[in-house]
């Protein structure tokens, strides 16, 4: 989220904050609760940041007197009376934990278990015991090559959602894939080794438009978004080994 240059005018606020928060604990307040600081909060952001989206949430931080702000799946920080903003990371100097990250994760988990799998295209190795769900388009570069890097990975299934939002023939594609006598062959032909989805003849339903509303619902703007069992998601191309990393990270519970 950007802001005015004026606004940002407070770095060495930031690092100060950085600073002192190993010391500092974690609010108790409980989420959806309306904090007495909100009202103000609210009206001087919305007359400071003109073009502001409408903010969904204003809950305590970790720093006493730094409040945070959600708005979507992005959150930034401000004092109570809305005169600064702070648009950066908490870290907890003591346990090294990155307070903001461990935040925005929750904020965009997705419950592996809700997802509507008979809408993906579903492949497998060896076992296949470990599971990841994957919003994808299919003229997506870097989803190509995440898909060539997921054939050396072990014992893994993959639940692909195919989301057309690239524009160009990307819905005829989608289309193509889906309907064709294998789509999952569609899909990994067309992903790895470039070979063109069979012409579509005649009309078939396909799950794309509950695909599309399913990552509207999650706020997923961007392919390829990879989502493990335990709801962690992740945003963008990973190599076999950094996906071996997330994979023994975010196993589910």
């Amino acid at each position: 989220m950007q802001f005015k240059t004026a606004a940002l005018a407070v770095a060495t606020v930031a690092a100060i904050l950085a600073t002192v928060a190993a010391t500092l604990p974690e609010s108790t307040v409980a989420q959806g609760t309306r904090l007495p600081e909100e009202p103000a909060i609210r009206k001087a952001l919305g007359e400071r940041l003109k073009g502001l989206p409408p903010v969904d949430e204003v809950s305590k931080s970790p720093l006493p007197g730094l409040f945070e702000v959600r708005i979507g799946n992005d959150v930034f920080y401000t004092d109570a009376n809305g005169d600064y903003v702070v648009n950066g990371q908490i870290i907890e100097l003591k346990t090294q934990r990155n307070l903001t990250e461990e935040r925005l994760a929750k904020l965009t988990a997705i419950d592996f278990s809700a997802l509507p799998l008979k809408d993906a295209i579903v492949w497998k190795t060896g076992t296949g015991k470990r599971r990841i769900a994957v919003f994808a388009d299919p003229n997506c570069g870097f989803c190509k090559r995440f898909e060539r890097e997921l054939g050396s990975v072990k014992d893994l299934t993959v639940y692909t959602f195919m989301i057309p939002i690239l524009g160009g023939d990307s819905p005829e594609k989608a289309k193509a894939i889906w309907c064709a006598k294998d789509s999952t062959a569609a899909w990994r032909n067309w992903m790895v080794d470039g070979t063109t989805p069979p012409k579509l003849l005649g009309d078939c339903a396909t799950p794309l438009d509950r695909n599309l509303e399913l990552s509207r619902k999650h706020r997923v703007s961007g392919t390829p978004a990879i989502v493990f069992e335990n709801g962690v998601r992740v945003p963008g191309m990973l190599t076999a080994d950094q996906l071996e990393q997330q994979l023994a990270s975010n196993s589910k519970g």
